[in-house]
């Protein structure tokens, strides 16, 4: 046993604390200058070059722990990270790491600001742990108080939550150094009990706080602060605390302190102190006088002794007394001044803005130093003993002090910036080694346990942590770890404990760690007690010594393999402790450069050295371990033995003699041929394939390491699947190739102790691993079948108490392995392969007994008893085909390309299905369809496919031919194959709107991950149409609606009433997710969405529920709940509110579908219909009623005047060359948007037959007269019209003649009748969008017109002469 780094804690991410900390810090601190210093060569041999984990660009990033203020709880519950005026605390949470191991993690409770005076920051903090009162307490603390000390001398404490309790100024002087010791027993009697104490250290002054009433004080704050916080009510403020100020004399600088605490001199010391400091007449008492001492580092003196007299001063009360005072006269004034109404705000931030008084501090003078003018010191450390202490300096030392003399005793070199730390050992006096020769009464086991002392160095510039033996001993230790870590040593435990309390507690501290904020670990060190004993007889010290060796030879390279034998021997056997041997013995078993001889002839060298020696000074672990592991040896060579033979055997069968081996008839014998070579040759195209392994080798470190010897057994142990195969392969796969005789191996592990139902374990795991070796090769089947009918018989395979009336142990294990198996093809061969074993054990069981059973009258239950294990096999082959034909569905591709946002489908098995839920299976095929994106068309014809082929009509067998031909052109037909055998296995599970119902799903699923496909929602809204039953369309398109539309929806709808118009793609992403285009497509999927769900609230008052049936292959099916049942939980919608947001969906894709401006949408609505808006659709709102106001009726006409306007002017825009498909989709919808206008005009209290007039005259105004005059059959007030049209034909003649200014034209102007003239100036052909019409198309549109006018209209005269302009016009 050596030193070790144990993980303990880790930082999920420290960069949002140091981005808190260093908030303007840019590209990480400045990189150290000196770590390109030239260091030299490391000295000890043991330690290779330090390797960094990162390169040297990330040592910026991390170097930032450096310069901050960290403290941790001894206890392991909170730790504080500071700088400047910023703190973070953090407290330790189990959470699963990344790799879903659970683990020790920091994460943030407070972080903040400390700072309360102007400029002030945090110099030093530390967390003290604060014992619980309750008698019930198992070791950890209460509650633990943060103790933080400011540069402008405050001393402040906070609770966990960063709650102030106490704040205090004690010197106006920063604060250095803030230090604790708690209570420890004494550990013999002659010690002096040390009391517990808070330091503080200011520049030239040292404040103590005694424990006792520091604990009792933050108790009585912290549940004055909690019922302040409970009742609502301002706290109180606390009294100040009662300290000792020391006035540090005779020192130039003071950077660091410890208090040793009170000591006692002997009378010899006590003589000499007074001589020295009275001379030849001092006077000595009788009784040595009790001091305090304390240690200070700094320079002039490189370190300085001070020794206090208990009760030469009182503690400083007089500052304590007039705050009472003060505080009692503040309260009276502050309340007559409330009485008389004196009192105002300002006085009260007067009375806070003054600083409390500092008392002046007791003049304590140096008594005697370690004198170096040039060297300064910069930390020093306690022991744990209070003895010892360490000291750094600024030369790059490290000083070992023994405080009780004052002298320098050890110093290293070599270590710049260190950082120190101790760690006490305590013997375990089991280990303790007894020496014969040397008989104390410390040898005994009952003695006092002896306490070791190690010191840690932690030297950043080399990044090297040390340990080392104090005082005079060698380096025990040493670990490579980054330059940038920082080593924690408390120093202390947990506070408020004394000699009564403290012998129940077993508090759990830990003693120090290192934090690296390279990989984020926090780390503790393990020294274990032997390395203290550094004397050459120690017969523990002496075999480490060996171990060490030893473990040297495992890792070289010898060329003379019996020399490293003989050397190993050697050793091995030199090693006197038992488990210094049997850890020697592991290293041995697990090195890979020892042969499998040269291991067997070293343990029996050990075990033959143990029979040798005394029966009762022999452990019998180590005895007992050395026979296990020689007869795993010897096993494991027979093993080898048998498969290094390679034995041909005749196990080449016929299809017929396999058939017959299973007990299948030929039919279904060939049914399930055909089944596995579907599902092979589907397999292979979907695997890489490696050459086989045909060896079987495994190394007999794995073989030792799987397997266990134990009561004569031979055990396996819990490994990895991977691992269970490898050694199954190892004893069966020769057996199963034929290679290697299966009764020999049988004999050998029932011979060698073995569990039957752990190699069984071994056996189906390796098969069910090695499918595609079986199903290319199926001879091992027979090979399997043997195996079986061996491992059965042999003794504890089956329970002597089973009888036939129960399901036998042994093949419900076989069962439930294949019912676990991925790996459908070898799956369904074992299962039939045990069935068939099953059987004939049975019946031969069950001939046994027939004498006995015709001696009675009563009828055997030997044949129920077989028929109940045959129908759990036959009920497992029937779910292991209905999975092979699933299975081989999922895995075809087909000849499409499968779509690239598809996840790799999952493996699936019969216990998957049967935990899967009713829906597993069509959520399966849905997640498939997906994959190769096949439409509804081809699914729901797919299901007709075979109603087709048997009808008899010409018609129907006409279209299954064509069908057919088309699912040839598109390469889908093995897949229509496997998707119709599908059904047939799954009616019910597949039913046509059940598949449906989950591809919509699936598909609406895939969008919401990307909404940027919006082909996706589109493809889902198509799958909604195809669900016949409308109880369940309509629940689909509920779920779809609130789980995945209506809040996107209702951020694209806010959006566009805030823009007033369609927004640009950077807003959409902004506030929708997607894209413009994407918004486009996702608006139109949504109206098509509620129109659906409008129909389905329709057709559901027809139809009854469906009632779900499930196969009865899979009657005992559990699991989640299936979509299609989620549906038909969902209530009914209000027709009207479905309605309602139909239109705004319509709405709104068509301002986004023809980029319309200046169009609130919101505006066209009232009060009611837009509170109205994105509530459930189950609930009843109040939706408007009656009249609407003619405002918002005048805004919805311009809107859909709007609307048809865009939709014709989108008829005519050429389309553009990249997107030409989607514009050539767009413009099959711009056809139809004049009657959507139309539609919503009924609903929207519009007159539609003014929008139909505004279609026909925009029509007319583009050009396109054709559609124009189909149009017009839709008008109903068609006089009105004629009156708009006129306009428009005369604004084409006053463009023929006005404006072209022809010489015919100016002519035949100057003939026309003087009123139609005017009335042809007083037209403006601006107005038309298209100018360019020919003269015949107006002809025609003037003759429209005198059709439609009556007679006795006004202008019926004026269209006369307009008719004959145009005529004359085109005969020109």
């Amino acid at each position: 046993m050596a030193c070790s780094l144990l993980h303990f804690c880790y930082f999920h991410d420290l960069k949002p604390i140091h981005e808190f900390l260093f908030p303007h810090s840019k590209g990480g601190d400045k990189e150290h200058s000196w770590e390109d210093e030239d260091w030299g060569t490391w000295e000890d041999g043991e330690l290779k070059e330090i390797k960094e984990d990162k390169s040297s660009s990330k040592a910026p990033t991390v170097s930032w722990l450096q310069d901050c203020v960290i403290s941790l709880s001894p206890t392991n519950d909170l730790m504080v990270m500071a700088r400047d005026q910023k703190a973070v605390f953090l407290v330790p949470k189990w959470k699963n790491n990344e790799k879903g191991k659970n683990e020790m993690q920091y994460c943030v409770t407070w972080s903040g600001a400390l700072n309360v005076e102007e400029g002030e920051c945090v110099s030093s903090a530390i967390c003290i742990p604060l014992a619980s009162q309750k008698r019930s307490s198992t070791g950890r603390p209460d509650w633990t108080c943060i103790i933080v000390g400011f540069t402008s001398g405050y001393v402040r404490f906070y609770t966990e939550n960063g709650v102030l309790l106490l704040a205090q100024l004690l010197n106006e002087d920063p604060v250095l150094q803030l230090k604790c010791r708690t209570y420890e027993i004494p550990r013999h009697p002659g010690v002096t009990e040390q009391h517990e104490e808070l330091s503080i250290l200011y520049p030239f002054a040292l404040v103590t706080i005694d424990g006792f009433s520091l604990f009792q004080s933050l108790r009585a704050c912290r549940n004055q602060v909690a019922r302040a916080a409970a009742s609502g009510a301002e706290s109180v403020q606390p009294p100040p605390l009662t300290y000792k100020k020391w006035g540090l004399q005779d020192v130039d600088m003071i950077v660091d302190h410890t208090s040793i605490g009170i000591m006692t001199l002997c009378p010899f010391d006590q003589l000499k102190t007074a001589s020295i400091l009275g001379g030849v007449n001092a006077t000595v008492k009788s009784s040595p006088p009790a001091m305090s001492a304390y240690v200070t580092v700094g320079s002039g003196p490189f370190t300085g002794f001070f020794y206090a007299l208990e009760g030469s001063t009182q503690p400083l009360l007089s500052h304590v007394a007039l705050a009472v005072a003060s505080k009692l006269t503040s309260a009276l004034f502050n309340a007559a001044s409330g009485w008389l109404g004196w009192k105002s705000k300002h006085d009260e931030e007067t009375v806070q803005k003054q600083k409390p008084k500092v008392e002046p501090a007791t003049p304590l003078p140096v008594r005697f130093g370690i004198p170096d003018s040039r060297r300064r010191g910069e930390h020093i450390c306690l022991s744990p003993c209070n003895t010892l202490a360490a000291v750094t300096d600024d030369f790059g030392r490290v000083t070992l002090l023994d405080v009780v003399r004052g002298v320098a005793i050890r110093m290293w070199k070599g270590y710049r910036d260190a950082e120190v730390g101790w760690i006490q050992v305590v013997e375990d006096l089991h280990e303790r080694e007894i020496e014969k020769s040397n008989v104390s009464p410390f040898s005994s086991p009952n003695g006092l346990r002896r306490v070791a002392q190690f010191l840690v160095i932690y030297a950043p510039r080399r990044g090297i942590l040390e340990v080392w033996s104090t005082q005079q001993g060698p380096r025990v230790g040493a670990f490579n770890v980054g330059k940038h870590c920082r080593l924690l040593y408390p120093g202390y435990k947990i506070m408020g404990l004394n000699n009564v309390t403290s012998q129940g507690w077993q508090p759990q501290t830990y003693q120090i760690c290192l934090i690296d904020p390279v990989d984020g670990n926090v780390k503790t060190i393990n020294v274990p007690f032997h390395l203290a004993l550094s004397d050459k007889k120690s017969e523990r010290a002496k075999d480490m010594h060996l171990l060490k060796r030893l473990t040297v030879l495992l890792k070289a390279k010898v060329s003379n393999p019996e020399n490293l034998e003989t050397e190993i021997k050697m050793h091995l056997l030199d090693i006197k402790y038992p488990t210094m041997k049997k850890q020697a013995l592991e290293k041995l078993l697990a090195s890979k450069n020892i042969s499998l001889s040269c291991l067997t002839n070293l343990i029996q060298a050990l075990l033959d050295n143990l029979m040798n020696q005394d029966p009762e000074s022999v452990d019998e672990g180590l005895l007992q371990f050395c026979l296990s592991q020689l007869k795993l040896l010897h096993l494991y060579t027979c093993v080898n033995k048998l498969n290094a033979e390679d034995v041909e055997q005749n196990g080449a069968k016929t299809n017929n003699e396999l058939a017959s081996l299973l007990r299948l008839e030929e039919n279904e014998s060939a049914k399930i041929q055909t089944l596995l070579d579907n599902y092979r040759h589907g397999k292979n195209k979907n695997t890489v394939q490696f050459e086989d392994d045909e060896n079987c080798k495994l190394p007999i470190q794995m073989f030792l390491d799987f397997l266990e010897y134990e009561k004569e057994t031979v055990h396996v142990k819990k490994v990895d699947e991977e691992e269970y195969v490898a050694l199954g392969n190892f004893f069966f796969w020769k057996c199963l190739c034929g290679k290697c005789s299966v009764k020999e191996m049988c004999h050998l592990l029932e011979s060698a102790g073995v569990r039957p139902q752990q190699f069984l374990s071994l056996l189906l795991s390796m098969w069910l691993f090695r499918e595609k070796d079986i199903l290319k090769n199926q001879e091992s089947i027979s090979f399997l079948h043997s195996l079986l009918s061996i491992l059965i018989k042999m003794k504890g395979a089956i329970d002597v108490s089973w009888d036939f009336q129960s399901v036998s142990p042994w093949w419900q294990q076989v069962r439930t392995a294949c019912a676990q198996a991925e790996n459908i093809g070898a799956a369904l061969l074992a299962a039939l392969i045990g069935r068939s074993v099953s059987t004939s054990v049975t019946n031969s069981l069950a001939e046994k007994d027939i004498q006995e059973i015709e001696a009675s009258d009563g009828m055997t239950d030997s044949w129920e008893a077989l028929s109940l294990d045959m129908e759990h096999w036959n009920m497992l082959l029937r779910q292991l085909e209905d999975c092979l034909v699933l299975q081989t569905l999922l895995q075809n591709k087909g000849n499409k390309p499968t779509c690239g946002h598809s996840e790799p489908l999952s493996r699936i098995s019969v216990k998957k299905l049967l935990e899967g839920g009713r829906g597993v299976v069509a959520d399966g095929v849905a997640k498939w369809i997906f994959k190769l994106d096949l439409t509804p068309s081809i699914l729901k014809q797919a299901h007709q496919s075979r109603r087709l082929e048997s009808a008899e009509e010409p018609e129907e067998k006409e279209r299954s031919i064509l069908f057919h031909e088309k699912c040839r052109e598109l390469g889908l037909e093995r897949i229509l194959e496997f998707l119709q055998l599908a059904y047939e296995r799954f009616p019910y599970s597949l039913e046509s709107d059940v598949l449906h119902a989950h591809c919509c799903w699936e598909y609406v699923v895939q969008w919401n991950k990307d909404p940027e496909e919006g082909c996706f929602l589109s493809r889902s809204v198509d799958h909604l149409k195809c669900v016949d039953n409308g109880h369940v369309q309509r629940g689909i398109a509920v779920m779809m609606w609130n789980t995945f539309i209506v809040k996107r929806l209702s951020a694209a709808a806010y959006l566009m009433d805030k823009v007033g118009k369609a927004p640009k793609d950077r807003l959409c992403r902004r506030d929708v997710g997607m894209s413009d285009t994407a918004m486009t497509s996702f608006l139109g999927s949504c109206s098509l969405l509620i129109q659906t769900l409008m129909e389905a609230e329709i057709s559901s008052d027809e139809m009854k529920e469906p009632f779900l049936q499930i196969e009865d292959t899979w009657s005992a099916i559990e699991g989640p709940t299936s979509i299609v049942d989620l549906a038909l939980e969902q209530r009914r919608v209000h027709y009207p509110l479905a309605e309602h947001h139909y239109i705004l969906a319509v709405i709104m894709h068509g301002i986004m579908l023809f980029g319309m401006k200046s169009v609130k949408i919101f505006s066209l609505f009232d009060s009611k219909g837009k509170n109205a808006f994105f509530r459930e659709l189950t609930s009843i709102q109040l939706l408007p009623s009656g009249d609407m106001d003619p405002n918002i009726v005048s805004l919805r006409q311009q809107f859909l005047m709007k609307l048809v306007s865009a939709a014709v002017q989108e008829l005519i825009r050429p389309p553009k060359t990249e997107h030409a498909s989607e514009q050539h989709s767009y413009s099959e919808q711009n056809e139809d948007w004049p009657s959507v206008a139309v539609e919503l005009s009924q609903n929207l209290q519009v007159n539609e037959d003014c929008i139909k007039r505004h279609h026909v005259c925009e029509l007319y105004s583009h050009g396109i007269d054709h559609i124009g005059e189909e149009a017009i059959l839709q008008v109903h007030d068609q006089e009105v019209l004629a009156s708009q049209l006129l306009v428009l034909t005369g604004q084409r003649l006053a463009y023929a003649l006005l404006h072209t200014q022809t010489k015919e034209g100016m002519e035949l102007l100057a003939r026309l009748p003087p009123m139609l003239c005017t009335w042809l100036k007083a037209m403006n052909p601006q107005d038309l969008q298209n100018k360019d019409v020919p003269i015949e198309a107006t002809a025609r549109l003037a003759r429209k017109v005198i059709e439609l006018l009556p007679e006795n209209h006004g202008q019926y005269s004026l269209v006369l002469h307009l008719l004959e302009a145009v005529d004359a016009i085109s005969s020109l």
